[in-house]
């Protein structure tokens, strides 16, 4: 490491050692590796929008009052 570059912090090294993981479980193939993480990725937005629809259906529903626009 250079005198001009920073050091690595805890929370980069945990990134680096996460991609290496992510990668290595694809057998080096970088392709697949994003592909997979693109795929984990979707796969999270859909449970993200469930939990956001089921937690909106349990909340009670918003009264409307005069001051509020129609």
């Amino acid at each position: 490491m250079s005198m001009s570059e920073p050091a690595p912090s805890p929370d980069t090294d945990c990134y680096e050692q996460a991609c290496d993981q992510a990668i290595a479980m694809c057998d080096g193939n970088l392709r697949s590796t994003i592909k997979a993480l693109i795929m984990a990725n979707e796969y999270l937005e859909i449970e993200l929008r469930e939990l956001q629809a089921a937690a909106a259906e349990r909340a009670p529903a918003r009264r409307r009052t005069r001051g509020d626009a129609a």
